[in-house]
């Protein structure tokens, strides 16, 4: 297992692809690990140096006691780049990891090429508080069915599950490994996020991704986001849910590589202008 000392933890990760050309860096959900990307490692690591890696508290990384915070994954992250001589990159990732995305873009908008965000929200309004915290809870049982079944009705639209049955079992068997007392932590750090107000202060060309069947973190976060970055481009995926690059494969894997080419190109060219 590639692993690498960043910020005072060991972080683990993968590089997939064109060695030497843009940086692209995918974050997990918080119930993700990097396998979850594998219908966009063949398309992306065509074209991207492409970097994922599980953040503190999460599957393959040291598991250090909490509290997290998004700014502390956000520094986990730079001194990842750091550790392996990356300047900048197009910075993106799913939920939890979208979140830490936009607070890594906001903090380090010199090292942020672009942004992608999917199926992200910037505060937790009552319905989605009550969710997590139904989560939460779970989590503090210790019980993986339990929590299992918490999860999934909200996270996979009916289809998807009606026709992916062995992959909910297989996720099932993955949450029998889980680290509950980390899950907690990254649960809780979760709750505490509220960055609205700072969206404002992006600079980096913005993606926004959602679902248009998520309940989860439906389509008025987004919404939010897409709003208030300035520029942003926003896309909806018809016939996902929370996980629109599992459920609507082709459709999102066009979309996000149609934005970083073209950013990576309009990257490159003020690079040869200068």
């Amino acid at each position: 297992m590639p692993k690498i000392k960043a910020n005072g933890i060991e972080l683990y990760y993968h590089l997939h692809g064109l060695e030497g050309g843009d940086t692209l860096v995918l974050s997990n959900g918080v119930l993700m690990s990097t396998a979850g990307w594998v219908y966009q490692v063949p398309i992306l690591s065509q074209h991207f140096n492409l970097l994922l890696y599980d953040c503190r508290g999460m599957w393959g990384s040291e598991h250090p006691p909490g509290p997290y915070t998004m700014e502390l994954h956000a520094d986990d992250l730079a001194a990842l780049l750091d550790a392996l001589e990356i300047e900048s990159a197009h910075i993106g990732g799913t939920s939890y990891g979208a979140e830490l995305s936009m607070v890594f873009a906001h903090k380090y908008p010199e090292r942020t090429r672009s942004l992608l965000l999917i199926s992200a929200v910037s505060q937790i309004d009552p319905v989605l508080e009550g969710l997590v915290n139904l989560w939460l809870a779970a989590a503090e049982v210790g019980d993986p069915e339990l929590f299992f079944k918490a999860v999934y009705p909200v996270t996979f639209s009916d289809r998807w599950c009606a026709e992916n049955q062995p992959i909910l079992d297989q996720a099932l068997e993955r949450y029998r490994s889980l680290d509950f007392n980390a899950l907690i932590e990254l649960f809780r750090c979760f709750l505490s996020f509220n960055f609205t107000e700072k969206l404002a202060e992006i600079g980096a060309p913005t993606l926004v991704i959602v679902g248009e069947l998520d309940i989860l973190k439906p389509r008025p976060y987004a919404e939010i986001i897409a709003q208030k970055i300035p520029n942003a481009e926003y896309a909806i995926i018809p016939g996902a849910a929370h996980a629109p690059f599992w459920e609507k494969v082709e459709t999102f894997n066009s979309i996000v590589l149609g934005f970083l080419l073209k950013n990576a190109a309009r990257g490159n060219n003020k690079e040869l202008a200068v």
